[in-house]
């Protein structure tokens, strides 16, 4: 019976992927040609800026729309989407009857309800940063529906295999870590433990995803959400993705995102070094970090990968340290040269008319955050991020976190406050007069323009407290 499951599964996986696509690949989400630290998307180079109410996007179609021309309307392009069933009113992957789960049916409506995510996204230039498999749901249980206790693949609540028969625990009752777990299902792969059982399923089910998401050209992928886990494991899935990619006639960006918020940690250099397996990057869990050393890895990463860069996003950006810490991440995220900035989600709720409210987990698209995603869309439009890098060896008389800066030395310069401060900033390079322009990010809103002089040099005093950018030109 279980080998004629695995012929199924095998079947169902080739027949798939069979088809091509008709994406033109130029027009494609990928790396700026002129500067491959950035996104290039639809053939312009592009700074993607998110944030969201919650990680599964896609299963939460009541409100959707409106949330998504909501992040349209403030200056976003850029969503989180886990494939996760953890809210209230989500539906599973797979079809349910008398409260047992057969992993060889799959639910129509969860398929769909990605298939429209998709659909919605594309049409609004939004590009999408899908996460396989996230620990997060096959842990310990949290949320209304999330956990392993309540996972299809738990052998208690399916009909296709027994705890003997597949390896697979019934009870996991701890949290994911920053090192690998006893959890069989991160083992399944070929290079692990070679499990065919679990592992034809996993295909399989990426081969469904696979099966929507490959049609559209605003989708990049990361295999994982914070994992400790073997290396194996992402690394597999991301290869299996590369190839069911190519065969279908597309080139894909895929990453896998470490647990260790130290960007140094062993783990990360396997990511790093891995060009073409991990042809971008997500740093989130670097989110933890505050002030000065936060800016600092971002940048110890951008300078580590400089001989094959790529971009190098921040999908999550964590509340933990308060509105205004959350604020500066953001842009100190955008002034360390990344490709990306998201706020995570606010804290667990299923109630879809408290979509724009904050917690303590995320600043999500609450009123603050769809304030700063503004003005970093303002600043984008202002200031050619992609001819720049980040330049704080410009900068002098300035403390720890005072001051950051950009430059496109002779040509442009902007320099952030997070809250207020005043720097000196070498502008050698520049003949003639200038031009000051002053964004406060708190209220989105630029200040009328300032002339001065730079004689190889120009002090920049902040207007007032909170958080400033100035563009010089």
């Amino acid at each position: 019976m279980k080998m004629i499951t695995i012929l199924v599964i095998a079947a169902f996986s080739l027949s798939c992927m069979s088809m091509k696509t008709n994406i033109d690949e130029s027009g494609a989400v990928h790396p700026f040609t002129d500067n491959p630290y950035y996104w290039q998307y639809q053939g312009e180079p592009v700074l993607l800026l998110g944030g969201s109410w919650q990680d599964n996007l896609f299963n939460h179609p009541m409100g959707l729309e409106r949330h998504l021309d909501l992040l349209l309307e403030n200056g976003g392009n850029y969503v989180r989407n886990t494939m996760s069933h953890r809210n209230t009113g989500n539906v599973f992957a797979y079809v349910q009857t008398d409260g047992k789960f057969d992993l060889d049916r799959f639910n129509e409506e969860y398929w769909q309800r990605f298939e429209d995510f998709l659909n919605m996204t594309h049409e609004r230039n939004i590009i999408v940063q899908i996460e396989v498999f996230d620990p997060w749901d096959l842990f310990e249980d949290h949320e209304a529906q999330g956990g392993w206790s309540k996972h299809p693949y738990n052998p208690v609540n399916n009909i296709n295999y027994t705890e003997a028969e597949s390896g697979l625990p019934t009870v996991v009752d701890y949290a994911p870590a920053d090192s690998p777990s006893d959890h069989p299902f991160f083992n399944s792969v070929p290079e692990l433990d070679n499990n065919q059982i679990v592992f034809g399923y996993q295909k399989a089910y990426v081969d469904r995803m696979l099966l929507h998401s490959l049609k559209y050209p605003n989708v990049i992928y990361c295999i994982q959400n914070e994992s400790g886990e073997e290396l194996a494991f992402g690394d597999y899935w991301a290869d299996y993705i590369h190839q069911k990619a190519q065969k279908a006639g597309r080139t894909v960006y895929v990453t896998d995102m470490r647990r260790n918020a130290d960007l140094t940690a062993s783990d990360h250099y396997h990511i790093y070094d891995n060009t073409e397996r991990f042809n971008y990057l997500d740093v989130a869990q670097n989110s933890w970090m505050t002030d000065q050393h936060h800016y600092d890895q971002i940048l110890f990463v951008r300078d580590y990968i400089s001989e094959a860069p790529r971009p190098i996003n921040t999908v999550k950006i964590y509340n933990r340290d308060g509105d205004d810490e959350s604020v500066a991440r953001y842009f100190r995220i955008i002034f360390a040269g990344g490709a990306s900035a998201r706020f995570h989600r606010p804290a667990f709720r299923d109630d879809t008319d408290a979509q724009e409210i904050s917690t303590s987990w995320g600043l999500g698209l609450g009123p603050r955050a769809r304030t700063t995603i503004g003005s970093a869309r303002m600043l984008a439009d202002r200031f050619d991020l992609f001819a720049s890098r980040p330049a704080n060896d410009l900068l002098s008389e300035r403390a720890d976190n005072e001051a950051y800066a950009l430059a496109n030395p002779g040509q442009q310069y902007a320099v952030y406050f997070p809250d207020g401060g005043e720097v000196i900033l070498d502008v050698s390079s520049v003949q003639g007069s200038l031009e000051l322009h002053w964004l406060d990010i708190n209220n989105g809103a630029w200040q009328e323009t300032q002339d001065a002089e730079g004689d190889g040099s120009i002090t920049l005093q902040a207007p007032g407290p909170g958080h400033w950018v100035v563009v010089i030109q």
